[in-house]
């Protein structure tokens, strides 16, 4: 009973100790707020994308490659039945458009005839003159805060959209990571021996592959898509964290309450994973912040690359390879702003894996 007692009182003075340093760090807590609303973006999903269909994919070439606050109005022709689906499936999923929308410069009436002008990209007066023939139609006018892409697609979704594939994919890698990590660390540094000499030969060899390289060679291993990137990102990541939990397991093991474990006849994995591993957590939180920032990275590098996130499921890193060759012209932050995105979210990580690093030292 004092031994469990003793153990817990120390762990919760030394994490509130952390935590109460942490808050002081204004930098820190603005990142872990950068992260937060990314992360609200990236759950709510296509309920505040102003495009609410899957993948925000909704195309026209009319209006491509269009400056942020362009407006237009559009012609809204409902022919297809609505599809009734839940809440959530909307949020994660989208909603496939029940319309036909075509881009219009203007419309009028002229006896009780409703007739529009269809939006070429040139001057007015020049577009074809349609009569709507159906009632069942619409005529709203439609911003878009960050102008179009190429394909006439919303700059705003499409960056909204590709928040939850660079967070999703920083979460699943960072899970594979943590879990081999953990393991492998843990039993190399506990039981020592040829156990230790096989785990540190493996992580040698990961160590000396290029991590790109390797990210690269699994990706065309498991072959491109979004579930694929995951994996590939994840099996890459393991290695610092294997390191570190190897180092300190060795150190703890040692300690007088291991020994008192040993003692009382404890298993080897209740003294693994109930008492020497609770104490690894904080050096683990560490590195997994700087593994996240890696792995948002590294995914936006492969769709850059054309091997990540496929089309026509929405990246910062393929938004920025679809639109790089306009940094020469005067539309570049059609690449700038999917940029900045990675540049904050990073950054965001990085800080707050460096505030947790000097909430634990001791020394200071």
């Amino acid at each position: 009973m004092w031994f469990k007692k003793r153990k817990t009182q120390i762990y919760g003075n030394i994490s509130s100790d952390m935590w109460r340093k942490f808050c002081r760090n204004p930098l820190s807590m603005a990142s872990l707020g950068i992260i937060f609303v990314f992360s609200l973006i990236a759950v709510l999903g296509y309920l505040i994308t102003p495009d609410q269909t899957p993948y925000a994919n909704e195309q026209h070439l009319e209006i491509a490659v269009q400056k942020p606050g362009f407006e237009v109005y559009f012609l809204k022709i409902y022919d297809q039945p609505e599809v009734k689906q839940s809440f959530f499936h909307t949020m994660l999923f989208g909603k496939k458009a029940n319309y036909t929308a075509i881009p219009i410069y203007r419309h009028w009436k002229d006896r009780g005839v409703m007739y529009v002008e269809a939006y070429t990209g040139d001057n007015p007066n020049e577009g074809q003159v349609m009569e709507i023939k159906t009632n069942d139609y619409k005529i709203e006018k439609r911003r878009f805060l960050l102008g179009t892409d190429r394909y006439g697609r919303d700059m705003l979704s499409q960056l909204l959209i590709g928040t939850r594939v660079s967070l999703s994919v920083g979460l699943i890698a960072v899970v594979i990571a943590i879990f081999i990590g953990i393991l492998l660390g843990s039993l190399a540094g506990y039981y020592g021996g040829w156990i230790d000499k096989l785990i540190m030969w493996i992580i040698n060899v990961v160590w000396s592959i290029p991590t790109i390289l390797l990210v690269i060679a699994i990706t065309f291993a498991l072959g491109k898509g979004f579930w694929q990137v995951f994996v590939a990102v994840g099996l890459t990541m393991w290695v610092d964290l294997a390191r570190m939990v190897r180092g300190r397991v060795m150190s703890i093991k040692e300690k007088e309450f291991v020994e008192a474990g040993r003692a009382l006849g404890f298993s080897d994995y209740r003294i693994i994973f109930r008492h020497i591993l609770p104490n690894v957590v904080g050096a683990v939180t560490v590195i997994t912040a700087s593994n996240f920032a890696t792995a948002i990275l590294q995914e936006a590098g492969l769709s850059f690359l054309g091997i990540g996130v496929q089309p026509p499921m929405p990246s910062w890193g393929t938004m920025i390879k679809e639109n790089y060759g306009y940094i020469i012209l005067d539309a570049a932050y059609m690449a700038i702003i999917p940029g900045i995105a990675i540049m904050l979210l990073v950054f965001a990580f990085m800080m707050v894996g460096s505030g947790l690093r000097s909430a634990m030292n001791v020394k200071e």
